[in-house]
């Protein structure tokens, strides 16, 4: 898994770098301009074919120090290129001050040079935005210069033939690192600055795979710069934070964000073993008419591998689940005794309750479940049943549940999270989808699987992952009813397996993404579990 930086530890990463004296400011900044020049190169193989005419916007900080080098160079390839510098130059820090002067002319943005900026509106076939970047911390709106700026990038369209192409550096500004954001309200769309590639370094940042951030950023590319992975995690260090001469703590490894992908961990099956080797998973069951989504998360859990899955099923329902399924088990659980009877089956190794299960029949059945302490996914009506009174369920939670909602199930059971979590941004870094399920696991003390587009995994702990179901890895067929019953099932049938509930969480998620991915436009949930044998085959299963 890769680890996904928020601004204050890739920040802490560069300068324990240049502590260390193993690079310069210098060197890395040179090194970010080139890798963005080169990025365009490879993005746009046309643009190395002729000279093209640029613009590149530059802000006060380091982004606009990298924003003047990726202008010199473009230069120096025979670019026509004109750069605007927000700001006070005798203002800008010391290494991006040295690359405006390397620059040579560079045009200051006040309010006189609008009128009829940029001075001929024809030809223009890229735009940079390099005016902020990770350091982002005020609301961009209140930079009004800058929105005008790249407002007026839309009028380039009429005149140019077609739209330039926009390249952001780290982050389209505005976006926060952290959240995925907009600071200050209203929307990038008002300014044209959606970028259609946004080129970062060393790691991806968080806001680029939460929130807003994947449209806003375009494609996103990651560049090396040279630095070593993430030293700050390792080692601790301590340093100042802009504009205070103290320490801030260094950055411990369980606040580091991974971004989920690929695995193989434990999914194959042994040719020794038996089906009792591999778990028996419970799922209960609604009544007459409600019973497929329950089927649809046992028919999850069964073809992620559980040895055996039972369902359980009220007496009214029994006939209706036996004409639906086969490898199937089901027994009669009419209430709260009857699941009691039920799970004296010493072999039931993992419970999944809340697929359309009815929220009188979640109330009675979740209290009964926990107090076993077995591994139990709770999703849906098993959530919302505790609505009125989530602290009745943190008290019955324990380590080895997992919970599974999707927005509006977070806000009814985290709704003092949910709120600061829906807030709209004045500031940054804004409190973010990855802050937000923290939280919520703490509170909980269990893992919590937040679902989304940007799905984020955390555990009690602070450890963290987000799966991105975004440009490569999108998977808009998933928006199905019963998608989430599926999920459902494939981590319950994990933990029968004997996953860890975080590794169950984000081996599912992945594997949920990579069935729909697999099967394609037309996708319902039925189709879920049935994609997995290939998905097996495909990672080498």
């Amino acid at each position: 898994m890769t680890e996904l930086l928020t601004a204050t530890q890739m920040r802490i990463t560069e300068q324990a770098a240049i502590m260390s004296g193993e690079v310069t400011g210098l060197d890395l900044m040179e090194r970010a301009g080139q890798g963005v020049v080169e990025a365009i190169f490879e993005q746009w193989p046309e643009f190395a074919d002729a000279p093209h005419r640029a613009v590149v916007l530059c802000g006060p900080g380091n982004n606009g120090g990298d924003g003047f080098v990726i202008a010199r160079l473009l230069k120096e390839c025979g670019w026509d290129v004109e750069v605007f510098l927000y700001g006070d130059a005798e203002s800008l820090p010391p290494d991006a001050r040295v690359n405006y002067d390397r620059c040579k002319v560079v045009k200051s943005l006040v309010d006189a040079a609008f009128d009829g900026w940029p001075n001929e509106q024809s030809g223009i076939s890229l735009v940079v935005d390099s005016i902020f970047g990770t350091g982002l911390s005020r609301p961009f709106l209140t930079c009004r210069h800058m929105a005008i700026s790249l407002k007026n990038c839309a009028t380039l369209a009429e005149t140019s033939g077609g739209f330039p192409k926009v390249v952001a550096v780290d982050v389209p500004s505005g976006l926060c690192t952290d959240s995925g954001k907009w600071l200050g309200g209203g929307q990038p769309t008002d300014f044209a600055n959606i970028a259609n590639l946004t080129v970062s370094f060393h790691r991806k940042k968080t806001g680029h795979v939460l929130a807003d951030g994947p449209g806003y950023c375009g494609r996103v590319v990651i560049k090396p710069i040279g630095l070593q992975v993430s030293p700050q995690l390792r080692v601790g260090v301590q340093l100042p934070p802009r504009g205070t001469a103290g320490g801030c703590p260094a950055v411990p490894p369980d606040e580091v964000v991974r971004l989920i992908g690929a695995t193989t961990h434990d999914l194959a099956k042994l040719n020794s073993c038996h089906k009792f080797f591999h778990g028996h998973a419970l799922i209960l069951s609604g009544g007459p008419g409600k019973t497929g989504a329950a089927r649809l998360a046992a028919r999850g859990a069964l073809r992620v591998g559980s040895g055996l899955v039972t369902i359980g099923v009220p007496p009214s329902a029994q006939l209706e689940v036996a004409n639906q399924v086969t490898s199937i088990m089901q027994t009669r659980v009419p209430d709260a005794a009857g699941l009691a009877e039920a799970l004296q089956d010493a072999r039931v190794n993992a419970i999944c309750l809340g697929p359309g299960l009815g929220l009188g029949r979640a109330r009675d059945l979740v209290p009964v479940a926990l107090d076993t302490g077995l591994a139990t996914v709770l999703d849906a009506d098993a959530l919302s049943a505790f609505q009125d009174a989530p602290d009745v369920l943190f008290k019955m939670l324990h380590s080895k549940c997992v919970l599974t909602p999707h927005g509006g199930e977070f806000h009814r059971l985290f709704p003092d999270i949910a709120a600061k979590f829906a807030a709209l941004p004045t500031k940054g870094p804004a409190y973010s989808k990855v802050d937000a399920t923290r939280e919520a696991a703490a509170q909980a003390g269990c893992v919590v699987l937040f679902k989304g587009p940007d799905t984020v995994i955390t555990a009690p702990d602070g450890r963290c992952g987000v799966h991105a179901a975004v440009h490569d890895r999108a998977a808009p067929w998933l928006a199905t009813a019963g998608s989430g019953d599926v999920l459902a099932g494939f981590i319950a049938g994990l933990l029968a397996r004997g996953f860890s509930p975080m590794m169950a969480a984000e081996t599912a998620a992945w594997l949920h993404v990579e069935c729909a991915r697999t099967f394609g436009p037309g996708l319902i949930a039925e189709d879920l579990p049935e994609m997995l044998p290939q998905v097996f085959r495909d990672l080498g299963i």
